[in-house]
């Protein structure tokens, strides 16, 4: 699982596994996903697809990427 990204959970539904105003990582997408879908690793620490639209991705400094990046890595192990 390698993450590629961070997104702001901007939107979201009733099945929604996720909280609005949270960051989220952003994986690697697989072969066949829809490109108007992001995987993105949900509140039950597994990855799964979801519309697009319910998130904003965010741009990071490359500390804070870094930063975010180790401690999900580690988070999700």
């Amino acid at each position: 699982m390698k993450i590629i990204s961070f997104a702001l959970c901007v939107a979201q539904d009733e099945e929604s596994d996720f909280e609005l105003n949270k960051l989220y990582p952003i994986i690697e997408p697989l072969e066949n996903d829809p490109e108007d879908y992001l995987r993105i690793v949900d509140e039950s620490g597994e990855d799964y697809l979801y519309p697009a639209v319910y998130f904003q991705i965010v741009q990071l400094n490359q500390q804070a990427r870094e930063n975010l990046t180790k401690y999900f890595e580690t988070a999700l192990v």
